[in-house]
């Protein structure tokens, strides 16, 4: 039996016992997880699709350690502005095993979701950090960092680990100026914001 399972922002077509690197996931190593967005499963000669999802399927794992992928270039250039920026990605994955596929029977848990009513009467708007856009905030505030004094408190290399758990197209963002220009934010300093945020590109110092 095997599956097309969506984790982490990326599909995997996986059989038990298989090893897969993912993007890093917020559990810790040894914690059994579970994934419910199953796409497609093949059992022999049978194939079940799903529309999307297939209901009541999921695929059962344990992460075996978190890694560093290889060292990926960066690199940004502005034509005729004399702009160039080249910093190095190592992206955040993690690696587990997958012990089993259940093709029906399993319910889908919903924590994320009372996550996002609990949160989104007061959530900050963190698009008004530069180089912030919607779908990095989205993922921040579902990651549970949804107001400027908790982007402040985050050390720049665990929001870059967050966006990256969240979509694969969201890793290359650089979040070096984050948590000063959220501690600003936070602090209703926003005259001192907008000059900082005026010598930034993309969260990067021109």
């Amino acid at each position: 039996m095997y599956a097309i399972v969506e984790i982490a922002g990326q599909q995997f077509k996986v059989e038990k016992d298989q090893k897969v690197f993912v993007n890093r996931l917020a559990s810790e190593e040894g914690d059994a997880v579970s994934f419910d967005n199953v796409l497609l499963i093949g059992d022999g000669d049978n194939v079940t699709l799903g529309a999307p999802a297939i209901d009541g399927a999921q695929v059962s794992a344990k992460i075996l350690k978190h890694l560093q992928g290889d060292k990926v270039i960066v690199f940004k250039k502005k034509r005729r502005k004399g702009y160039r920026v080249k910093n190095g990605h190592r992206q955040a994955l993690t690696e587990i095993v997958i012990e089993s596929i259940a093709a029906s029977g399993a319910k889908k848990a919903a924590p994320a979701k009372k996550a996002k009513k609990a949160t989104a009467t007061k959530a900050d708007d963190l698009k008004k950090i530069e180089g912030a856009g919607p779908k990095a905030a989205e993922a921040l505030v579902n990651a549970g960092i949804d107001t400027f004094a908790k982007v402040a408190n985050t050390p720049a290399e665990k929001l870059s680990e967050v966006l990256t758990a969240a979509s694969s197209r969201l890793s290359h963002i650089v979040t070096e100026t984050w948590p000063k220009q959220a501690q600003l934010a936070a602090d209703g300093k926003w005259d001192e914001l907008k000059v900082l945020q005026d010598k930034l590109d993309g969260g990067i110092e021109k």
